[in-house]
């Protein structure tokens, strides 16, 4: 198994040695090519606005490549940016994104950079013991569609998401020590490649990439 890491910016060292503590190998992808050889993709925290800029200038067509490779079934992680990144709709804005996820999500909606914030939050996916979340102008999934499974909530609303293969979280569980976020993720890889290999995979995700 080889997980890729979006590495055209944001904290793409941080989810490098989450996963390898995983015990798994690790491709940072920064060109179209490199996700070929990967099993699944993690989008990581960063600048929005910055990754939507790219998707619009890239002539490496990697963007296009990601759609491809999600609608084959390939799971995907979006942690903060990448959750934003992987929604369908974002409030108040067109910025370009994925649109992979019948989500709609408020970006900034713990405010501004003095305002993050780490608190305990229970995740019975992860188990019974509760997971340190921590929040630096982190969105909000506001809305999900019918095939959202909501795996995690706070006060100001959805932290954490699953639809099929496609897996987000509003907060940075690579800034922990805790590998069961990231464990998580890759069970549903271990699980994309076995339903590969048995030729049972059955996938309803419809790309619809967002330029601006």
């Amino acid at each position: 198994m080889k997980i890729g890491v979006l590495a055209l910016q944001g904290d793409f060292a941080e989810h490098k040695r989450m996963i390898e503590a995983c015990g798994h190998e690790v491709q940072l992808v920064k060109h179209a090519v490199q996700l070929d050889d990967v099993d699944g993709l993690i989008v990581p925290g960063g600048e929005s606005t910055t990754i939507a800029k790219l998707t619009g200038n890239s002539t490496d067509c990697i963007f296009e490549k990601i759609l491809q490779r999600a609608q084959d079934g390939m799971p995907i992680y979006g942690t903060c940016m990448g959750t934003i990144f992987l929604s369908r709709d974002i409030e108040g804005s067109s910025q370009g994104r994925l649109a992979l996820m019948d989500i709609t999500v408020r970006r900034n909606a713990f405010g501004s950079q003095k305002f993050s914030r780490e608190e305990v939050v229970s995740i019975p996916a992860l188990g019974a013991e509760p997971f340190s979340v921590i929040f630096i102008r982190g969105p909000i999934i506001t809305k999900c569609g019918a095939d959202v499974e909501v795996l995690a909530q706070v006060d100001e609303g959805i932290v954490m998401a699953r639809q099929g293969n496609l897996l987000a979280t509003a907060f940075h569980p690579e800034l922990t020590s805790d590998l069961r976020v990231h464990r998580y993720f890759v069970r549903m890889v271990e699980q994309y490649l076995h339903d590969k290999r048995t030729s049972t995979m059955s996938f309803s995700v419809e790309p619809q990439l967002q330029f601006v």
